[in-house]
């Protein structure tokens, strides 16, 4: 009984937790729509600009609503390629931010179309960053980008920006040239802090260490920093001498220590950090599990 008690509050802050992250970022993109973009005319990022540029031709028909509309052939896609949770969540995501995209906003008062984009990237793209750190989405091209996540590795705001060049081209075609390059410089920074939000700030980093101190470097690492440790048996290319080669996935934030960790015992040690894309794995993995 008490297992059983436990294991429902667990799933109940899980559940809340998720709607929670859902609900925060589809304010936020909300507010940038409603305050930056259709005060601006600019045309928006995925279902969300595909749906401004239908309400610019035809004004009668709610930008909510439209973005509700849309998103309901791409409910099949989630349920067969991504899962059950991934659908629920969601549903809930799009039902909660077609509500908040239909409720009115003040408009922020800014008039330059530079910093408007500018600063409506910046929201969207925090906002789209939250929402994909919890375990559904608001719908639109959140599943798209998550099924070529999962299944080619292509980052989110890649995939993301890939898409939104066919809305720029409609736009630029219906309605001015400018209004598309404002919303490229939109949709750039949209993507940059989509990126951010969802890998950047929780990057690995990988490090490949040479030293003939390896043995004590390795117990170190993995007793101090408390990281796994590869050997890779390898050969000098001038000295034909046999190498050790250490290998070890870090935070950011270790890497420093690492760095002084290294620079303690061997300080004419051969070190290389490189940026990691994703990685999967206990305790050092950086997928999420969408």
């Amino acid at each position: 009984m008490t297992y059983s008690s436990k294991s429902t509050v667990g799933s109940t802050r899980g559940v809340l937790w998720n709607l929670g992250l859902i609900t925060l970022g589809s304010v936020l993109y909300a507010v940038a729509i409603n305050g930056i973009l259709i005060p601006q005319k600019f045309f928006g990022a995925g279902f969300a600009g595909v749906s401004l540029v239908i309400h610019y031709l035809v004004p009668s028909l709610p930008v909510a609503m439209l973005y509700f509309i849309l998103n309901v052939p791409l409910y099949a896609l989630g349920w067969m390629y991504v899962g059950r949770r991934f659908f629920l969540y969601s549903i809930a995501g799009v039902l909660i931010f077609s509500g908040v995209l239909a409720c009115p906003t003040l408009l922020l008062p800014i008039h330059d179309k530079i910093l408007s984009a500018l600063l409506a990237g910046i929201i969207t793209g925090v906002g789209s960053g939250i929402i994909l750190r919890s375990l559904g989405s608001a719908g639109g091209l959140d599943i798209l980008s998550i099924i070529l996540f999962k299944r080619f590795s292509i980052r989110l705001g890649t995939s993301i920006l890939a898409f939104n060049t066919f809305v720029l081209l409609a736009g630029a075609v219906l309605f001015s040239l400018e209004m598309a390059l404002y919303t490229l410089i939109f949709l750039y920074v949209n993507s940059s802090m989509v990126n951010l939000v969802v890998t950047g700030l929780s990057q690995r980093k990988a490090a490949y260490i040479i030293s003939p101190q390896w043995e004590e470097i390795s117990r170190e690492i993995m007793e101090k920093i408390q990281r796994g440790v590869t050997i890779i048996r390898g050969q000098g290319g001038y000295t034909g001498g046999e190498e050790q080669i250490l290998y070890t996935v870090i935070t950011f934030r270790e890497l420093s220590r690492l760095k002084q960790m290294i620079r303690d015992i061997d300080p004419d040690a051969f070190v290389v950090v490189t940026d990691t894309l994703e990685v999967m794995g206990h305790r050092i993995g950086t997928q999420p599990h969408w």
